[in-house]
């Protein structure tokens, strides 16, 4: 064999060897697993930072083997953006995983939810506690949210309650705004599908009886009925005597144990003693309750007593009410209750 050929298999030999470690390096970089305990890494990327920092940082900390890599993989794939926030990488994920993640912005997504009746105070408690949230002077009091919002006065009832998803490091400001955002949304679309002849001047003035009908009501197929009821009332001049805006109006003075004196109590609330709606919203109004509001059911009662079992007997006349009254309140039964059954709202 020639001095040539000698030096062509060598150079031919050592082309492949380099090759072969090439392939097992980038194999070894990008295929195989990261190194990440069983329950997978938690991990944040602050805003402002880029994917070399990022992929540096978790070499630093024996995650990734080969950060250079996974640079040369990432720039090939047009990967190199990131995004910020909190990701979850599994165990079991490889640094193309990993690369993907960072540039779809697959963030860890955290919910809080706002039930329905809520008072904008209980709303407020809930998102500041919600898991990741960061709290601000303008989550501290109802006030200091309503200025916040741009909301002159009492903002009960200016945010829609339901479930809202949001990424850590979110304010309780930001989901503040998500849902008034998300109320004004709604109730404009509602407004726009209401019935003709309605007793409100504005949205605002529905948005107050789609509360109180949420308060009131017990099983859902009544919020209709009993959005006709303070409708017709309202009509007639009569006034809307619903306990639940009297509870509201007592505040941190209602022990649980509504009084007679109670119902006598000259509050803006109280009507019982007020003509009309009370000056503002008592809860958080959801959909449902707002498009019965805006659609109440056509009938010819006036009244209504609660049954104990979580619905309603209604009436047209004083007289039939007072015999309901007799029968549902007067004479309990035994398992009264003011609220439905889960067998009753699976139904």
């Amino acid at each position: 064999m020639n001095a040539w050929l000698r030096g062509f298999l060598l150079l031919f030999f050592l082309g492949v060897a380099g090759a072969t470690a090439v392939f097992w390096s980038v194999q070894n970089a990008l295929v195989k697993p990261l190194s990440l305990p069983v329950e997978g890494l938690r991990m944040d990327v602050e805003a402002g930072s880029n994917l070399s920092r990022v992929i540096s940082q978790l070499h630093e900390q024996g995650v990734v083997r080969s950060p250079i890599w996974v640079r040369v993989y990432a720039r090939i794939k047009e990967q190199g953006s990131i995004h910020p926030g909190e990701y979850m990488i599994p165990a079991g994920s490889n640094a193309m995983d990993l690369v993907g993640r960072l540039h779809r912005g697959d963030v860890t997504r955290y919910r809080v939810t706002l039930v329905e009746g809520w008072t904008f105070q209980q709303a407020l408690t809930q998102i500041r506690k919600a898991t990741r949230v960061k709290s601000t002077p303008a989550g501290e009091t109802v006030a200091a949210a309503a200025t916040a919002l741009g909301i002159e006065g009492n903002p009960e009832g200016r945010i829609f309650p339901d479930t809202y998803v949001y990424r850590s490091g979110s304010s309780d400001l930001d989901l503040l705004r998500q849902a008034y955002a998300r109320m004004e949304t709604v109730l404009a679309e509602e407004w726009q599908q209401r019935a003709e002849n309605l007793p409100y001047k504005d949205p605002y003035e529905a948005l107050v009886m789609a509360s109180i009908v949420e308060k009131e009501t017990g099983v859902p197929w009544e919020r209709g009925e009993i959005a006709g009821v303070f409708v017709r009332r309202l009509d007639k001049g009569m006034r809307l005597q619903t306990d639940p805006t009297v509870i509201y109006g007592l505040g941190e003075n209602y022990d649980g144990n509504l009084r007679r004196s109670h119902l006598r109590a000259a509050t803006p609330y109280n009507t019982y003693v007020i003509n009309g709606m009370p000056p503002t919203p008592i809860a958080l109004p959801g959909r449902e309750a707002i498009r019965a509001a805006l659609n109440p059911k056509a009938g010819e009662s006036l009244y209504f007593v609660a049954k104990g079992d979580g619905s309603h007997h209604f009436s047209a006349t004083l007289q039939e009410h007072n015999r309901a009254v007799q029968k549902y309140q007067l004479k309990r039964r035994s398992d009264y209750r003011s609220t439905p059954s889960e067998a009753q709202n699976r139904e």
